[in-house]
């Protein structure tokens, strides 16, 4: 009996200490530490800065409306963002920068005036094509001259309007009338005529519309973009066909003196992406893409 009393007596106490062991392993499995991946989960992501500052952009007169639109565009989106536009001729713009004028990018109507702020270093080399642009001849719409084809451009007393020949615009107007002439359709002498019916140079094709607008002149030729909504009620268009118009081209370079790259190079890359061509596109320009 006391043998049968001591072995039950020993086999409790190796169960107790069994079920001791038992207990500590499981405690030290429910005490893992945290792992380190879901502290770093915690920590948000600092949120990128918009782009900001003042960008000034010297454009050719052309571009008013589409670059207007386009600054308040780009300002909806980046509130602090600032852009100052020049608009005039190309010609005008490329002098005042020759002259010391500060901008951070300009944008011409041809490769011409370009080429020139290239020559005399206020732009930088490498410029890209992002919109291009076609001629048109337009009337007022009294149309007193009884204006209807382009051969009408060279009747005796006509009242012709064309930017200098300085102005991309108005270098473009000199090279269709020397196409002109060339087609038996118009006559040897028709460029030479036209011009001898010239009553003002202007210095931007804003103003070339503006005296046709105003009936202060009985035609002009000005490019098809500038017969915008604010004046399309005051003025005929007469279509000068593929054969003798001339595709502008409009390159845009960022300048030497550039004071923010960052946002020089936004601007550009806007003009080049597929809601900066739709912009240009709805305003009457023919895409670079």
């Amino acid at each position: 009996m006391k043998r049968l009393m001591l072995a039950i007596g020993t086999l409790v106490a190796v169960l107790v200490a069994l079920a001791a062991c038992g207990g500590s392993d499981n405690e030290q499995g429910n005490t893992s530490a945290p792992t380190p991946s879901s502290a770093v989960s915690a920590v948000a992501a600092s949120p990128t800065p918009l782009p900001s500052g003042s960008l000034t952009v010297f454009a050719a007169g052309s571009l008013t409306e589409t670059f207007n639109d386009m600054g308040s565009l780009l300002h909806q989106r980046y509130p602090g963002l600032n852009i100052t536009f020049n608009f005039a001729n190309a010609a005008d713009l490329r002098t005042q920068m020759e002259l010391g004028a500060k901008a951070d990018i300009f944008a011409s109507a041809d490769h011409k005036q370009m080429n020139l702020a290239v020559q005399s270093g206020v732009v930088e080399t490498e410029s890209r094509v992002f919109a291009r642009n076609r001629l048109v001849v337009i009337v007022p719409k009294a149309n007193s001259a009884g204006i209807k084809t382009l051969q009408d451009l060279a009747k005796p007393g006509v009242k012709i309007v064309l930017c200098n020949a300085d102005c991309p615009v108005g270098n473009y107007a000199r090279q269709f009338l020397q196409k002109a002439s060339a087609d038996p359709s118009f006559g040897t002498d028709y460029g030479e005529t036209v011009l001898g019916n010239l009553v003002s140079e202007e210095t931007n094709v804003k103003q070339v519309v503006a005296k046709v607008q105003l009936d202060e002149a009985d035609a002009g030729i000005v490019y098809s973009t500038d017969i915008t909504p604010a004046v399309a009620g005051a003025v005929l268009k007469i279509v000068i066909p593929d054969a003798l118009n001339l595709v502008a081209e409009y390159p845009v370079a960022i300048t030497k003196d550039v004071a923010n790259r960052n946002l020089a190079q936004l601007f550009t890359d806007f003009l080049l992406s597929k809601e900066g061509q739709d912009t240009l596109e709805a305003h009457g320009f023919i895409r670079a893409d």
